[in-house]
């Protein structure tokens, strides 16, 4: 083909997806009744929502256990590949990414499936590489997480080389490396239209020197909009000496109403009058313990985001204010962000309503 047909492929233009709509609760941990019901008729509404109004991508959470608290946040999870699928089964013209441990699930088993939802899909598959961080995790699946960040992308390194190379081999080979011994593999069908679009979340050195390597899009927290801005240029930099162009997205929670006191009024209420703080708590603690998503530095001070919409950036206020803020994140150099909402499906239709538009007119989208 002359174009590529995936979305995020597209034209130049900032991109918008959603996040997490296949967990409980979504991204935000709150105790609130409304809170986001992740069934897959629900996933399917927005799916549909999104896909009409233009909207680039769908990105979802892997997650085995929940992290506890009142709600069990996250303990209710549709698992991804299978999501991903049904959601490209009923679109049209949306990318909707598939998001992979590394450890929890073989290269030639992914390669294939990854491979068979872009045949599905006429090329709008994506793969989220994860190398992995969740401990817990890891102990309830009867694996183990190694301590180091060197051996953690030393094997997602290689998992991910066996993917490539199904994907672009038209023979049969074996292969004998430090983590997987193969024998005569083949990947076919292959993806329709070259490699899908890659992204993968990474805080560590490691972390970041393997997505620069292979992602296309590196995600990251959005905390402090000055500190973000010199770490996009570093990432950009990093990629450019390997040859390699990688941009950088975010995720954001939105609260938009018609007034500011609403919107600040409404986020209140949820995030902090009935979060579930010891779900927040270990969410937290998690992070500190194995991860470097986040700045550990930052941790503390984003408590109550974590409450809002897991760490993402806030989008509250008036549909200009949060236009505002998303031409913010343009100005730091991001590519795009996710947008997360209590009830997606409720709550999508006034964004994409007010705030689409004032992006179009600014020309960003």
């Amino acid at each position: 083909m002359s174009t590529r047909t995936n979305p995020m492929f597209a034209e130049k233009r900032f991109k918008l997806g959603t996040f997490s709509s296949n967990c409980s609760s979504g991204m935000s941990v709150t105790k609130v009744p409304e809170r986001w019901d992740n069934s897959f008729d629900n996933n399917i509404k927005l799916a549909k929502l999104l896909d009409d109004a233009g909207i680039d991508f769908m990105l979802p959470i892997a997650r085995w256990i929940g992290y506890g608290g009142e709600t069990d946040f996250h303990g209710s999870v549709l698992e991804t590949m299978t999501w991903a699928a049904g959601l490209l089964a009923k679109t049209e013209n949306i990318a909707v990414f598939a998001t992979i441990h590394t450890a929890a699930n073989n290269p030639v088993v992914v390669a294939k499936q990854i491979a068979t939802i872009d045949q599905l899909s006429h090329g709008r598959a994506g793969l989220n590489i994860v190398a992995g961080w969740n401990k817990p995790e890891y102990d309830a699946l009867g694996l183990t997480l190694p301590d180091d960040h060197e051996t953690r992308y030393g094997y997602a390194q290689e998992w991910f080389d066996i993917v490539q190379k199904l994907w672009t081999s038209t023979e049969r080979f074996d292969w004998n490396g430090d983590y997987f011994k193969l024998k005569g593999v083949k990947g076919d069908p292959r993806p329709v239209d070259g490699r899908p679009p890659i992204i993968n979340a990474a805080g560590s050195p490691q972390g970041r020197d393997f997505a620069t390597e292979n992602a296309n899009f590196l995600f990251t927290p959005a905390i402090d909009l000055d500190r973000s801005k010199e770490e996009i240029g570093e990432l950009k930099t990093q990629a450019d000496a390997k040859g390699r162009e990688v941009d950088v997205l975010t995720f954001s929670h939105v609260v938009c109403r018609p007034t500011e006191e609403e919107a600040k009024t409404y986020a209140e209420y949820f995030a902090r009058e009935n979060a579930d703080w010891d779900a927040v708590d270990n969410l937290v603690n998690l992070q500190f313990a194995h991860a470097h998503s986040f700045p550990h530095d930052l941790l503390a001070l984003i408590r109550d985001r974590m409450a809002m919409g897991h760490g993402g950036f806030p989008l509250i206020g008036t549909p200009e204010q949060v236009a505002n803020g998303i031409l913010q994140l343009v100005d730091a150099g991001f590519g795009g962000t996710t947008l997360s909402f209590v009830d997606y499906v409720e709550e999508f239709p006034y964004f994409r309503d007010t705030v689409l538009p004032i992006l179009k007119e600014k020309g960003i989208r």
